[in-house]
C-alpha cells in the first residue's frame, strides 16, 4: 500500500509537456485562500505554442482562474483530472489512508497523475503511483472492479489505481501494454518494451449487460465502415461473456505522446449540462485546425452518432490533439455506442434539435460545414449502409437477443 506522504498537501505545482524526449516546462500553478493562480514559463511564451488557445492563451503575468469553473482549474488542467470511475478509486483510496476526499484541492489531484495521465500534459511534484510491467488477467481485474463497485473490498485500490492512470467516464477501465499478436498483456502507464503499444480496456459497470463490450466493438466496426476515423480496436475473451472492449489509445504514438484536449476543456462548456451543438463543433475544429478535412471528419463522426443512436456524445467525448511543434488535429474518435442520452435527448443538438435530430438536419449541417450536396449525400449513404451490419455483426459477437432487437429498431427508425 502507498504511503499516506505520499498524499500530503501541494500548494504548488510545476507544470510541462512531456512529448516522449525532454519535459518542456510550462507554467507553474499555485493555490492560495482556495483559488488557483497560474503563470506560464517565460521560454514557453517565447515557443508560441498555445496548449488551450481559446481560453487560457499565453501572456506574461500571474492569471487568476474563476474559483466556480472545474473546481478552480481552466479546462486544459482540468482535462487531465479523471471522473466517473477514476475519481472514484482515488476518493476510496484516500479514505482508506484515513483522509477525506474533501480535504483534497485540485493541484492535490493533478500531483497525484504526475507523469501518468493521458497526453502529454505531466505534473511536478510527481505523487502518482509507481509503475511496473507485470502482466495481468482481465477477467480478474473486471472481478476487481466489479468489487469496488459493490463496495466489498477495498484489497485492490491501489492495483486499480495504478492501472487507471487519469481515464474518464463512467464505466471501470484499465490502461494496458499489449504486444504486436494482441496476445500478451502487460501493465501499461509508462514505458513500455519493444513491440508493446498502448492500449485502453472496458469492462462493465452495475448498469450495463454482459455484452456491453461486444457492442461497443460492432459500433467500432460499423463507424470505421462509415468513414470515420477510429483507432484499432481489439475484443479480447472473457471467461464469463461475450467479451471485453479495447482501444489503442490515440495519445501515444510509440514512444511519443500527443498533447490531448477535450472539447469540453476548450470551450469551458460543462458535459456535465449539455448545451453545445454539433454547429459549435464545426466552427471550432475550423478555427483550431484551420483544415476543411478535419472539419468534415467531425461531420463524419456527426452523422454516425445521429444515426447509430449515440446520445451520450457530450463535450468531453470529443478531444483534439497537438504535436510538438502546435498542430492541431481532430482526435480518432471514442465512446461510440449505443446510448439514449440524458432523457432521450442527443448530447450534442444537430442544428437547434436535440429530440429527434434526422437526415434534413444532418443536411443542414453539412451544408453549414460548407461540405457540398453530393459529398453530404455521399457520408449519409455510407453510414445508412455500414449501419446496415448491425443484425449480422450482433450475431457474429454474441450479442444478446433483446439487445439486438432494441437496437435494431433504433438504428433502422434512424
Amino acid at each position: 500500500m502507498m504511503s499516506p506522504t505520499k498524499h500530503r498537501r501541494v500548494s504548488e505545482l510545476r507544470v510541462g509537456l512531456d512529448f516522449g524526449e525532454q519535459i518542456v516546462p510550462v507554467a507553474r500553478l499555485a493555490m492560495r485562500d482556495q483559488v488557483i493562480y497560474g503563470e506560464f514559463e517565460r521560454s514557453f511564451i517565447e515557443r508560441g505554442i498555445e496548449i488551450s488557445p481559446l481560453r487560457l492563451p499565453l501572456k506574461q503575468g500571474v492569471m487568476k482562474f474563476d474559483p466556480h469553473l472545474f473546481e478552480g482549474l481552466p479546462g486544459v488542467f482540468n482535462d487531465c483530472l479523471p471522473d466517473g470511475w477514476g475519481r472514484l478509486l482515488f476518493d476510496r483510496f484516500i479514505r482508506s489512508l484515513g483522509m477525506m476526499p474533501h480535504e483534497l484541492s485540485p493541484l492535490d489531484r493533478l500531483a497525484h497523475i504526475g507523469r501518468s495521465g493521458l497526453g502529454a500534459l505531466v505534473y511536478e511534484p510527481d505523487y502518482g503511483p509507481p509503475q511496473s510491467g507485470h502482466g495481468v488477467s482481465l477477467d480478474q481485474l473486471a472481478e476487481h472492479a466489479n468489487h469496488i463497485l459493490t463496495g466489498t473490498s477495498d484489497d485492490v485500490l491501489e492495483e486499480l489505481l495504478m492501472l487507471n492512470g487519469s481515464s474518464a467516464g463512467a464505466r471501470p477501465k484499465v490502461l494496458i501494454g499489449l504486444d504486436e499478436h494482441r496476445l500478451d498483456v502487460i501493465h501499461g502507464v509508462s514505458e513500455l518494451p519493444e513491440a508493446y503499444s498502448h492500449w485502453m480496456v472496458k469492462f462493465g459497470n452495475m448498469q450495463d449487460g454482459p455484452d456491453a463490450g461486444a457492442i461497443e466493438y460492432i459500433y467500432a466496426l460499423m463507424a470505421k465502415e462509415a468513414g470515420v476515423e477510429i483507432p484499432e480496436v481489439h475484443l479480447f475473451p472473457s471467461q464469463h461473456h461475450v467479451g471485453f472492449f479495447a482501444v489503442k489509445r490515440f495519445d501515444r504514438e510509440g514512444r511519443n505522446r500527443l498533447h490531448t484536449h477535450t472539447a469540453c476543456g476548450l470551450l469551458h462548456s460543462d458535459f456535465r449540462t449539455p448545451s453545445l451543438d454539433y454547429e459549435d463543433l464545426l466552427a471550432l475544429t475550423a478555427i483550431l485546425t484551420r483544415d476543411a478535412q478535419q472539419v468534415e471528419k467531425l461531420y463524419r463522426l456527426a452523422v454516425f452518432n445521429v444515426m447509430a443512436h449515440n446520445r451520450d456524445d457530450h463535450s468531453k467525448n470529443f478531444s483534439y490533439l497537438m504535436d510538438r511543434w502546435g498542430n492541431w488535429r481532430l482526435a480518432p474518435a471514442y465512446d461510440l455506442t449505443y446510448s439514449s442520452g440524458p432523457s432521450g435527448e442527443q448530447s450534442t443538438m444537430v442544428m437547434g434539435e436535440g429530440r429527434n435530430p434526422g437526415i434534413y438536419h444532418l443536411i443542414r449541417l453539412g451544408s453549414e460545414a460548407k461540405l457540398s450536396k453530393s459529398k453530404i449525400g455521399t457520408i449519409i449513404d455510407q453510414t445508412q449502409s455500414a449501419l446496415g451490419q448491425w443484425e449480422s455483426l450482433a450475431k457474429n459477437y454474441g450479442v444478446s437477443a433483446e439487445s439486438r432487437l432494441m437496437i435494431g429498431q433504433k438504428l433502422r427508425r434512424a
